[in-house]
């Protein structure tokens, strides 16, 4: 079996090409490629969020969304 070398660019083209309902099969293949490397990050940096935010006397678990957004944005900058 022949090896067909493309650049990234081309490969991108080629999906381009393609119809929606195969774009989005595509793009199913490669989440779910990337998925366990996603979960185990988010698990990852969740788990850090709690300690800081303990750390601070404050519960990441009790805080809502908009909480945890000024919450990240303020360690975020901190000096």
């Amino acid at each position: 079996m022949a090896t067909l070398i493309l650049s990234d660019e081309q490969v991108i083209e080629l999906v381009k090409q393609l119809p929606v309902e195969q774009q989005v099969e595509v793009f199913r293949f490669l989440l779910l490629q990337q998925w366990g490397k996603w979960e185990s990050l988010s698990r990852y940096g969740a788990e850090k969020a709690r300690l800081v935010a303990q750390k601070k006397d404050l519960d990441w678990d009790l805080m809502t969304e908009g909480e945890r957004e000024v919450f990240i944005d303020d360690v975020v900058h901190e000096d």
